[in-house]
């Protein structure tokens, strides 16, 4: 897989691109991060990529040449199953979601920034617009770094136990299961006596019983989804 992110501040993905399992990945060559700084894709001298909005208002535009100067040069020269646009009102992020993205060969995504992109960017070149929450941040960045790690460890051959991925939260709308390791008892509290019995049938039913009613309890609207 490839993914290609269109951002003003690419130094924000240095962290979390170089390290832990993102690091795995482009080690191993599962997956190529390539980072674009929009500005240098600018026709201005001063490397302006923003104006003032149309009809007025506060705060700022990201222009649409640069970005569509990067996409096209993209597109040019690869294939690409999405090009993704982070954003508030984007379609929620949500395990299905991701699951369906690791399988995809190429993603562009791009990171806005300030009051967002012009209009046209999302009407004519955009595919797909995602949000990871009710909230806003002050780019798209971290929560493109959001999405790359998502995907990313899904990819096979990422995680050290691919089977791991399977046990996630959400996977199957429910929360996962409380997990404990060594020591078996820590200041009197004990770990449940099922895990340690060494019986499998009865593990994973516990631990199907806990996850139903850890979600139940703590995120019902799973359920009802």
């Amino acid at each position: 897989m490839r993914i290609d992110v269109l951002t003003l501040f690419p130094q924000m993905f240095e962290g979390p691109f170089s390290e832990s399992i993102l690091r795995r990945a482009v080690d191993q060559g599962s997956v190529e991060l390539v980072l674009h700084n929009i500005r240098d894709y600018s026709s201005d001298k001063h490397m302006k990529v923003d104006d003032y909005a149309f009809g007025g208002g506060a705060g700022m535009v990201m222009q649409i040449e640069p970005i569509a100067r990067i996409i096209d040069q993209l597109k040019g020269e690869r294939s690409y199953d999405e090009v993704i646009y982070l954003t508030p009102d984007g379609q929620t992020l949500k395990q299905g979601l991701v699951n369906q993205l690791s399988l995809k060969g190429n993603l562009i995504l791009l990171c806005g920034h300030y009051k967002g992109v012009d209009q046209r960017v999302r009407d004519n070149y955009v595919s797909l617009e995602i949000s990871v929450g009710d909230y806003v941040l002050t780019g798209g960045e971290l929560a493109a770094a959001v999405l790359v790690d998502a995907v990313v460890r899904l990819i096979p051959g990422v995680l050290s136990d691919e089977t791991s991925a399977l046990s996630d939260s959400f996977q199957d709308n429910l929360l996962a299961p409380p997990v404990y390791t060594r020591p078996a008892e820590y200041k009197g509290w004990k770990v449940p006596e099922v895990l340690l019995s060494g019986h499998q049938a009865k593990i994973d039913q516990w631990r199907e019983e806990q996850a139903l009613a850890r979600t139940r309890k703590l995120r019902p609207d799973l359920l009802e989804d």
